[in-house]
């Protein structure tokens, strides 16, 4: 079943195919200029850091087996004190090797993560991605992902601690909260917003934070996330990148307006936008030192590991400010 008209018209709307010429892999990175990394620099203020990377770990990961694959980090030792050439009183070795999800805590989408009609971005064919990986849009061609981070805080928009399943962030929501937050989401921004949603995972109940909230009247459960008029926002601002302190990123279940529509949000961002987004941001506390000091923006680094052919990767996130 297709999607709704007005995804597909949506979708049409922000389309950035060829923009870039046709060779481009990146999309709106494009938006990240050499003159907009000098300027984002402009925001380091007192040299404070903050990481918004949840802990690669097993036990308390963030994945609850929904998703075949996508597992928790399994960390195993390979060595322990070894000598390298024999002699335990020289140089002696630990090593470990890790498998896991590339996408299974705070992490980037690569724009090969999604097809819609068996392209992904820039007029591909979804045929590209193989059990090889992707030939094509894959996490590498990503070299640096650097600038002025933004941070909107939708939850206190609201005046509540998380936002409930099933709200859809809206063009009126990102607008509404630069406006009480007294910042201007600006051409190769790196947007950031916040549900309040990563609070429950920080606090241990990881189960509650990836399995939503029952919403009456539906067989899907609930997460607030972005919906379609936050597409809008986004292409209007020519943001390079969007990330969210939630598992699904759009809005569960689909956005009232679309019955129907499965991970509609995916498919406009990845395939049409060219919009690297991402997901499980720990944004808690760099939204109490932003309350505190009123300083919404920062230096952010947020570069994905270069796996080759990578559909997506994990992030260590740092908001300089």
């Amino acid at each position: 079943m297709p999607y709704p008209q007005e995804i597909i018209d949506l979708g049409e709307k922000v389309k950035n195919w060829g923009r870039w010429g046709d060779d481009d892999q990146i999309g709106t990175i494009n938006f990240i200029t050499d003159e907009v990394v000098k300027e984002a620099t402009n925001c380091v203020k007192s040299g404070k850091r903050f990481s918004l990377a949840f802990p690669l770990q097993q036990q308390g990961g963030l994945q609850l087996g929904s998703m075949p694959g996508r597992v928790n980090p399994l960390r195993t030792m390979i060595q322990l004190n070894t000598p390298v050439i024999g002699d335990p009183t020289q140089f002696c070795t630990s090593d470990d090797v890790v498998t896991m999800g590339l996408q299974a805590a705070t992490h980037w989408d690569g724009l090969c993560h999604a097809s819609w009609n068996g392209k992904i971005y820039g007029n591909r064919d979804a045929s590209t991605i193989t059990y090889d990986g992707a030939s094509a849009c894959g996490i590498e061609k990503i070299t640096s992902l650097t600038g002025r981070g933004v941070l909107l805080d939708i939850a206190s928009l609201h005046s509540v601690e998380e936002l409930p399943g099933g709200h859809a962030i809206s063009y009126e929501d990102c607008v509404n909260a630069e406006k009480k937050q007294g910042v201007k989401v600006k051409s190769g921004d790196i947007l950031l917003l916040r549900t309040g949603m990563m609070a429950k995972a920080k606090r241990g109940d990881v189960v509650s934070y990836g399995s939503g909230t029952p919403i009456e009247g539906s067989p899907m459960p609930g997460f607030p996330g972005v919906g379609l008029g936050a597409v809008e926002f986004f292409y209007d601002r020519q943001i390079a990148a969007v990330a969210i302190d939630t598992i699904t990123f759009e809005v569960m279940p689909w956005d009232p307006k679309v019955p129907g529509a499965i991970l509609p949000i995916h498919c406009i961002n990845l395939v049409m936008m060219g919009l690297t987004q991402g997901q499980n941001w720990d944004l808690e506390e760099l939204t109490v030192d932003c309350q505190n000091d009123g300083q919404w923006d920062f230096f952010l680094e947020a570069s994905p590991q270069p796996f080759v052919g990578g559909i997506g990767s994990p992030v260590n996130p740092v908001a300089i400010k």
